[in-house]
């Protein structure tokens, strides 16, 4: 069994659509990150960084418990645990994979969130991060349409770099971006919403 400390965040989705598509079993933990729980010490001592999401996997490593923080690694944690060809075992095809999840990871996460909060969240206008953010939001929009114009998925098959980044452009309205713009990406993203797996995953917590 494993513990999912999660919440409704895009990086919280990643975990739980992850579980869904491995079909581990695991119970979910809310972390009210909206009532600062994640600052709590009983978290601290899972997440000393004190964000979501973590996991406790109680059959861990040698069959003891084994936490893991950060989303990216949860990820490829749950891919080598089970298997999965989510993450592939040859050199190749693995890196492939672990690039455009650090794609994700380095550019995708942070600068469609700080979209999110200059253009939806800031207590005060902020021309300057609208530009900024918004303008790299499109960049990144753009550079996965091209990708996904050449493969039906970032790392060519469906992977972990796909789970990591759907739960960011589902919140394309948020960017303030129309995906028929970039129209690759909207065949993905539609690809994607249809898997059952990720359904599930995104109805968690």
């Amino acid at each position: 069994m494993i513990d999912l400390y999660t919440f409704a965040t895009p990086n919280g989705r990643k975990a739980s659509i992850m579980l869904e598509e491995v079909g581990l079993p695991y119970q979910v933990q809310v972390v009210h990150i909206g009532k600062n729980e994640q600052f709590e010490p009983s978290y601290l001592a899972i997440n000393p960084n004190s964000k979501i999401p973590a996991i406790v996997d109680h059959d861990g490593p040698g069959g003891e418990p084994f936490t893991v923080f950060e989303s990216g690694a949860i990820l490829m944690y749950l891919a080598d645990q089970t298997g999965s060809d989510l993450l592939p075992t040859e050199t190749r095809a693995r890196y492939t994979v672990i690039q455009w999840l650090m794609f994700q990871m380095g550019g995708v996460g942070p600068m469609f969130g700080q979209a999110h909060h200059f253009l939806e969240f800031a207590k005060e206008d902020v021309p300057y991060g609208k530009e900024r953010y918004g303008t790299e939001t499109r960049r990144l929009y753009a550079v996965m349409d091209t990708r996904l114009g050449a493969v039906d998925y970032l790392a060519g098959a469906y992977s972990i770099a796909d789970i990591a980044v759907y739960p960011w452009v589902a919140r394309h309205p948020v960017h303030r971006v129309d995906l028929a713009d970039f129209p690759n990406v909207q065949r993905w993203y539609d690809a994607i919403s249809a898997r059952p797996a990720v359904q599930r995953g995104l109805a968690v917590p």
